[in-house]
């Protein structure tokens, strides 16, 4: 361990203001996604978080048009979609993912005809590219701050809302017989969610932000089979593909000649191999690779 530490400080990785700008973008990606991916896929939204990514690039794409801060751009479509996922949809999981499907048709029309703009009417050039997959060498300093606080709205939100979102995530019945609203519970969870989707799709662009937003959960929760454990599990696999993700997108560039690889590219990769990894880890040690979260009502919240 203290020769690899040895040998990265060396490199200069650590020295490299653009490094050290995506470590800590990419670290608040990493956690947030975690903390709120295991909830996301508990409640059976991941076709939901899937929406809010790519939804969010219309307003990536809005924000090279405009000139405002991406994140500011990738946040706000996201909780318009939220909004209307929430209130266009039903408890029902059929016509919740119709509305799901309705939303994010008008977001991705949106976002083709604001990228056009953005090729046709300004000289802004590799927006396409920086909106839809990311380019976290590219990300400027002054977005830590803003990206910090975005992180901290979701660790917000999810700790004075644990209890009620876990309950209303595996057992809504019983969640509504105790008095939770759950529309608004879920109104909540749908903020919180799009406040980590745009912090992930400003590392790692708004098409595969899904990836890290719902890999690292997922693998998660087929190695445990409690929240709180499984929350640990997400963090641990997220921050470890963010930044191995990294550290290879920066040594590529002299593994293939002075042509470095995306980082986005590293990241879904290695959280990929990490779900691979877990699901035979999994059969291995007897767990059911086919057991649903909603057997977890049984396991201590």
């Amino acid at each position: 361990m203290w020769n690899l530490w040895m040998l990265l400080k060396n490199s200069g990785f650590f020295a490299s203001g653009p490094v050290q700008t995506a470590l800590i973008v990419g670290t608040c990606a990493a956690l947030v996604s975690a903390v709120i991916g295991v909830f996301t896929i508990l409640r059976g939204d991941a076709f939901a978080g899937h929406a809010l990514a790519d939804v969010s690039s219309a307003g990536g794409a809005a924000s090279f048009l405009l000139g405002i801060n991406p994140l500011l751009g990738f946040l706000g479509m996201a909780w318009i979609a939220a909004f209307g996922m929430e209130f266009l949809g039903v408890r029902k999981v059929r016509e919740r993912d119709l509305a799901t499907g309705i939303v994010l048709g008008a977001g991705l029309g949106l976002s083709a005809l604001f990228l056009y703009l953005d090729v046709t009417t300004t000289s802004t050039t590799g927006a396409a590219v920086s909106v839809m997959f990311g380019s976290m060498f590219s990300i400027p300093q002054s977005l830590i701050g803003p990206a910090l606080t975005a992180s901290a709205g979701v660790f917000l939100l999810v700790g004075l809302l644990y209890r009620p979102m876990m309950l209303t995530a595996v057992d809504p019945d019983l969640a509504a017989a105790r008095g939770i609203p759950l529309r608004w519970i879920g109104l909540l969870q749908l903020l919180a969610l799009g406040l980590a989707v745009a912090v992930c799709a400003l590392a790692i662009g708004a098409v595969l932000a899904t990836a890290l937003l719902i890999g690292p959960a997922g693998a998660a929760i087929r190695l445990s089979r409690r929240p709180a454990q499984a929350i640990c599990w997400a963090i641990a696999i997220g921050l470890t593909a963010v930044w191995g993700g990294i550290w290879m997108a920066y040594e590529s560039y002299y593994w293939f000649s002075g042509n470095a690889w995306p980082v986005s590219f590293f990241v879904v990769t290695l959280v990929f191999l990490f779900y691979l990894a877990a699901v035979l880890v999994a059969k291995v040690a007897g767990l059911s690779a086919r057991s649903k979260p909603v057997s977890w009502p049984h396991c201590e919240v």
